[in-house]
């Protein structure tokens, strides 16, 4: 989850919870029960908010979690490649090296 949306959810809850506390002020109810209703929409809102966000945190894990195991099995194959050519370059080296002490020795005659 990007921090735009997480942006745009906070925004969304903070406006439901002062849009239902600005409705509630003007409800003709006595104090107690306004009182009442404005402390039950205000845990209602902490209540979704903390599982929004929960769910969230949970995206947000499970994305890092992929990405990790992505880039480590990126660097795994750059590694894995890394080495055949290594390999390869000995290879060529040893095999000129060989040309080399041939003609080397064939010079030496």
């Amino acid at each position: 989850m990007t921090n735009n949306t997480g942006n745009v959810l906070l925004a969304l809850v903070t406006g439901a919870a002062i849009g239902a506390g600005i409705g509630i002020l003007y409800a003709p109810d006595e104090g107690k029960k306004t009182r009442k209703k404005i402390k039950t929409k205000v845990n209602d809102a902490k209540h979704d908010l903390t599982e929004r966000l929960t769910h969230a945190k949970d995206e947000l894990t499970k994305t890092v979690d992929e990405k990790k195991e992505h880039f480590e099995h990126k660097l795994e194959e750059a590694v894995s490649n890394m080495s055949y050519k290594a390999d390869d370059i000995i290879a060529t080296l040893e095999r000129k090296l060989e040309d080399l002490k041939k003609k080397n020795a064939a010079l030496q005659k």
